[in-house]
């Protein structure tokens, strides 16, 4: 796979990244409602594992068949038909308020936020020099967090209970469909898109497609179980709301960090910190009781979470054609959508144990750590032998 170098700087990233800020602040607010709500909707919170699991056997399943459509239908209308597609999930969830229809409608959903995050991930990266596309990354990643940040206030401010929170999340994935539906240029052009030979995905970076599944697990256990955990501490809904936000304000932070290490540091030890910094995140939390130590801990957590995936999903694009970038995101994605689906079935063994969800993670973060710090010091070994 040759490399073609198209720079184009920031042109043509308003579109996406606008419509992605509404994305994140709906989905932020609708990943922590949908645990706290069950109840609600008389659902047992048993199923709140599952519903998350069933949320990212659809990102798994979207990974999968999202290239031919963005081929056909094009960057900018495939971006408004997801979101159409979650809304109508969205929709679906308070109407038919049964344990079946709510895990079909998250699966539905994760296969629409699949091609989101694909369509995003390709627009912003593709037909750009390599070192923009870490750049371009961490808007895109400081973006999709700082939104989803926002999105964990509406816990607190507007609640859990009833119609009135879907409805705010449905009115938000419609504004987000707005740029897109009057701003035209700026979208990859269809002939630039390649698909990758399985021989092509074999020579992917493997601790790049590590880093993403683990990202995946960690990610899917914070987003499916995190409220649950935290509301099992005797938190309130406000007191959880700002505990998630402390989460993911620490990925969003961390973005600019990353962005600027990333071309500096090699990836796979970049990945090891980040991992590391989890532990000790983590760690922490068996310290003390204390609230805002609870909330240091967790953007901590959120930094080393959040900032696995961009790392590894750069450090898989390193050597690639922009032709082929559509591809290798969906292929990061897969990988992504992979440990998601593992992670809350995983960390539900864990949760009937005190911090167990914090323990789950502990140990994953730690043995992703070693791997990490493993495969750095083997890739230099290779390099001062050649």
């Amino acid at each position: 796979m040759s490399q073609t170098i198209n720079c184009r700087g920031s042109e043509g990233i308003f579109v996406p990244v606008a419509g992605l800020i509404l994305f994140a602040i709906a989905s932020g607010y609708l990943m922590s409602l949908i645990p706290l709500t069950l109840s609600g909707f008389s659902i047992s919170s048993d199923y709140a594992s599952w519903m998350a699991s069933s949320y990212y056997l659809g990102l798994l399943i979207g990974s999968m068949i999202i290239e031919p459509i963005i081929n056909k239908a094009e960057h900018r209308i495939a971006f408004i038909g997801f979101l159409f597609l979650l809304a109508g999930t969205v929709i679906a969830m308070p109407l038919f308020a049964h344990k079946e229809a709510w895990l079909l409608a998250r699966l539905i959903a994760g296969t629409a936020v699949a091609g989101i995050f694909v369509v995003v991930e390709s627009w912003l990266l593709i037909s750009n020099c390599p070192k923009q596309r870490a750049k371009r990354l961490g808007i895109y990643m400081t973006s999709l967090y700082g939104g989803t940040t926002v999105g964990q206030f509406g816990v607190g401010l507007i609640g859990v209970q009833g119609f009135g929170p879907f409805i705010v999340i449905l009115s938000l994935l419609l504004i987000a469909t707005l740029p897109a539906l009057f701003i035209r240029q700026g979208q990859p052009g269809r002939h630039e898109h390649l698909m990758m030979s399985l021989k092509d995905i074999a020579r992917l970076n493997k601790p790049a497609i590590i880093g993403c599944i683990i990202s995946g697990v960690v990610m899917g256990s914070i987003y499916g179980l995190m409220p649950l955990s935290l509301k099992g501490s005797a938190l309130n809904s406000s007191q959880i709301s700002i505990l998630m936000a402390a989460i993911v304000l620490g990925g969003m932070v961390i973005q600019p960090v990353v962005s600027q290490l990333s071309v500096r540091v090699s990836k796979t030890l970049l990945l090891a910190v980040m991992s590391l910094l989890g532990v000790f995140g983590v760690g922490l939390t068996y310290l003390s009781n204390d609230y805002l130590l609870l909330a240091f801990a967790l953007a901590l957590l959120g930094m080393s979470a959040f900032a696995l995936y961009p790392i590894a999903i750069t450090l898989a694009c390193e050597e690639i054609d922009s032709a082929f970038i559509v591809s290798a995101t969906q292929v990061m994605l897969f990988s992504y959508s992979l440990g998601s689906v593992l992670g809350p079935i995983g960390a539900s063994t864990f949760m009937v144990k005190e911090q167990g969800l914090m323990q789950f993670i502990f140990l994953i973060l730690l043995a992703t750590s070693l791997y990490m710090l493993i495969a750095s010091m083997r890739r230099k070994t290779v390099v001062f032998a050649n």
